[in-house]
């Protein structure tokens, strides 16, 4: 007969500290998302999903910080965001990116839901409650927001209000991420696998296009049996990897191919950023000039594009000795506002140059 004497040397041994997660019903109490919020969330995602399926020929933009770290500043961004877009929505479906999630290859800040004070303290409560209420505060500035998911819990806590969702190269080949995918309710891009294989990100799609049954919770916080759907809005999102870029003409063909192959819709979102920029920031223009060239020639297989991009260009690192600058990333650097708003007007022309190239309607 096992004792609680017994147990308590066989579990936990690694764990310091529990602390009470709330639930994500509570958490949608306090901070609701309303009857417009909901109806602009909904209108967004079968925005997104329209320019998948080229039923829009607009071309989707996923922009913004690479993680955000501070709402004030991310907030003011969506406001300046919101005026390019409305100049561009006749070319351009802009979605903001909200990320609160960064996944880490060793090390480093986990981003804003993992430790909002930016100090290791961990406060995973307030995390919650400050990314939900910065989507919140995005949404009512009539921008639709996508974000990629790395836990798997902390969908049932703020993807409610998310357009477009993303799974990453760190976790595209993860089973539990795949069944993730396969039940969440916006359309969802996998990225390739950081050494640069599309194959596995190819697989990803498939694998969450097909019903799953897995543990999870659901929005009481119980623990609970998901049996999914599938997610028929899959598409592949190129980053680049293994120190080579894809974006090129020739690497956008080679993918399209690899979905042909695969039977699955023939529709790529070329990241401008990590491998494809030399993780450079100042080669995100010149990634996005080239899709643009692409599009303007009438590639119709490039349904998208992701910059990372804040207030201010470039970098910095956490410091406790002294105050961040404003408006500027602490995780991957980013292009700035202004080379931002010039690379939205660039693919604005470009997507009214592929328009000429297609046949008159009949």
């Amino acid at each position: 007969m096992t004792t609680s004497q017994d147990a308590h040397r066989v579990i936990d041994q690694r764990i310091d500290r529990v602390v009470p997660l709330t639930t994500p019903a509570l958490l949608h109490h306090h901070l609701p998302l309303e009857t417009p919020l909901a109806e602009a969330v909904v209108a967004g995602r079968r925005a997104v999903g329209r320019v998948l399926d080229r039923d829009d020929d607009r071309l989707l933009v996923v922009v913004g910080p690479c993680s955000v770290h501070d709402p004030a500043a991310a907030l003011e961004y969506a406001g300046r965001l919101r005026e390019a877009a409305a100049r561009v929505a006749d070319d351009l479906l802009v979605v903001m990116r909200v990320y609160f999630e960064k996944p880490r290859s060793t090390v480093g800040w986990k981003g804003l839901i993992n430790d909002p004070a930016l100090d290791g303290s961990g406060d995973v409560n307030t995390g919650l409650r400050t990314a939900r209420a910065l989507l919140l505060d995005v949404l009512r500035l009539g921008l639709p927001v996508g974000c990629e998911f790395l836990d798997p819990i902390t969908p049932q806590y703020i993807a409610d209000t998310v357009a477009w969702g993303a799974i990453g190269a760190r976790t595209v080949e993860s089973q539990v991420h795949r069944q993730l995918a396969s039940g969440l309710s916006m359309p969802i891009g996998m990225k390739n696998r950081p050494d640069g294989s599309i194959a596995t990100a190819v697989d990803a799609i498939r694998a969450a296009g097909v019903p799953h049954v897995f543990p999870g919770i659901d929005v009481s916080g119980t623990p609970a049996i998901m049996h999914t759907r599938g997610n028929a809005d899959g598409h592949l999102v190129l980053r680049g990897g293994g120190g080579r870029p894809n974006y090129d003409a020739e690497s956008v063909a080679g993918a399209l191919e690899l979905l042909r192959a695969a039977l699955l819709p023939e529709r790529v979102v070329v990241d401008a950023s990590h491998a494809n920029s030399g993780k450079d920031h100042r080669n995100q223009p010149l990634v996005a000039a080239d899709v643009a060239a692409q599009l303007a020639a009438g590639q119709r297989g490039i349904v998208g594009i992701m910059l990372e991009s804040f207030l201010v260009p470039g970098r910095q690192d956490l410091d406790p000795t002294r105050e961040l600058a404003y408006g500027q990333s602490v995780t991957d650097a980013c292009i700035g506002w202004d080379t931002t708003a010039e690379v939205l007007e660039h693919l604005a022309q470009a997507v009214r140059a592929r328009r000429a190239t297609l046949p008159a309607p009949a």
